[in-house]
């Protein structure tokens, strides 16, 4: 089962590449698919691509209940 979670962004870089944040580890991503991305934004990741840009709020309601059920790790990324 494949799992896709939002990451803050906290640096965009070249080429449609970000680096990302979820409870302190940090991965390049792409933003190949989705536009307008800037730096404190949250996405949603699915194998290393943002699918879609998520509200701030909606985002911690999701990580508070992935945290909850213990299901978010660095290997979610």
């Amino acid at each position: 089962m494949c799992l896709a979670i939002p990451v803050r962004i906290v640096e965009v870089g070249a080429e449609d590449s970000a680096l990302a944040d979820i409870g302190g580890v940090r991965k390049e991503i792409s933003l190949a698919l989705v536009e307008g991305v800037t730096v404190g934004d949250y996405v949603i990741v699915h194998v290393g691509y943002a699918i879609s840009r998520l509200d701030p709020d909606e985002a911690q309601r999701t990580l508070a209940l992935f945290k909850e059920m213990g299901a978010l790790s660095a290997e979610s990324l």
